[in-house]
């Protein structure tokens, strides 16, 4: 796997909707499905897939930009080295694992190899530096404990003017693949490797408020043309998400991806949304709403009579219980009915009569 950014084609700053936009085009560029011809498609889908999902998690993609500016510093370091001409001890490479390790603070393996060092200059020492006198004679240490140090000596650290850091140890760097697949697993807490998962579909499905009611099931197209049906559960609102699982991309050795649906209720019906709650209109003329009378609102089973307290407006609204849509506990939300002042359809003279003398102060 190269670089994420590199992957997808986008700049290291890009924000959420650019990365995501650029995964989609990617993803179907690459496809299998539309690149049959092409026996790296697979392999370059997946390898999307995997820049997605560091680059879409904040997270990750934070650890992933500081480990790579670290392993960046310690290649200059290298160089630099290299540069001097120091004669300096070899460094054992470092793995993902063990970087990723020292990351999120494993302080077992820091001890270790710290102790390295120490280790690799007892045993490459040369076999006369023993015959040499010494002011004090000591007991010769034998030849295969050089291979086991005491766990409890402090090792001797090496100048940091010779040795790349990174951490506080010498380090060499990772390759970017196994850098990126061993942060994802550190993340979800994964001991061994997992195995990838496609990455999920999204799309969107339009129903109406009578089929959420009626737990119909709805038709979503998904991106590349094909369609899925996809139940309503109870407690669906405007902007509910149904995940399916395992319903998306099936590729070979990775695990198959979700199909993630956004649910959009139309509003252009008699009824609107407020959750699980409805909302309709009542039209009331002035001699019933000054009055009150009784009047009866349609629902989404059957007509129901209201009663239209006297001296109600426009303002005012009846609530009407377990008239809505249906709840996640079983239950059902309210049905909150919005009295709507109307006059008429053609003037009455008795009535501009009676409101033009009470503007004007005068008795009929």
């Amino acid at each position: 796997m190269r670089d994420p950014y590199s992957v997808l084609g986008v700049r290291r700053n890009a924000g959420p909707d650019e990365i995501k936009a650029a995964w989609r085009s990617v993803a179907k560029a690459v496809h299998p499905d539309q690149n049959q011809d092409d026996p790296l498609a697979t392999q370059r889908f997946a390898e999307a897939g995997r820049a997605y999902e560091v680059l879409k998690d904040p997270k990750l993609r934070n650890r992933y930009d500081y480990a790579r500016r670290e392993a960046e510093l310690r290649r200059m370091e290298e160089m630099k080295r290299k540069t001097r001409g120091t004669d300096e001890d070899t460094i054992d490479p470092e793995t993902a694992e063990d970087m990723i390790s020292r990351i999120f603070g494993a302080d077992d393996r820091a001890k270790t190899q710290s102790a390295r060092p120490q280790e690799r200059k007892s045993a490459a020492a040369p076999p006369q530096a023993k015959a040499e006198p010494k002011p004090e004679p000591r007991p010769e240490p034998k030849a295969e404990t050089a291979a086991e140090p005491d766990a409890n000596a402090e090792a001797k650290p090496e100048p940091a003017d010779k040795v790349p850091m990174f951490g506080g140890f010498p380090r060499a760097a990772a390759p970017a693949a196994e850098l990126v697949s061993a942060i994802v697993r550190r993340i979800r807490g994964a001991g061994k490797p997992a195995p990838e998962k496609v990455p999920d579909i999204f799309c969107d499905v339009t129903v109406s408020i009578e089929d959420i009611f009626r737990r119909d099931k709805a038709t979503a197209t998904l991106p590349d043309g094909q369609t899925l049906k996809v139940a309503l559960p109870a407690g669906t609102t405007d902007g509910s998400i149904v995940r399916l699982k395992e319903m998306g991309y099936r590729l070979n050795g990775m695990q198959r991806g979700d199909v993630v649906v956004a649910v959009r209720v139309l509003q252009d019906g008699r009824f609107r949304t407020d959750g699980t709650d409805l909302r309709t209109t009542l039209p009331v003329n002035i001699q019933d709403a000054i009055l009150g009378c009784e009047m009866t609102v349609e629902t989404l089973t059957s007509p129901v009579s209201v009663t239209i307290p006297a001296w109600s407006g426009s303002d005012h609204v009846i609530r009407l219980e377990g008239h809505g849509l249906p709840t996640a506990d079983g239950k059902r939300g309210d049905l909150l009915v919005e009295l709507r002042l109307m006059l008429w359809e053609k003037p009455d003279e008795k009535v501009t009569d009676l409101m033009r003398s009470l503007r004007n102060g005068l008795f009929l």
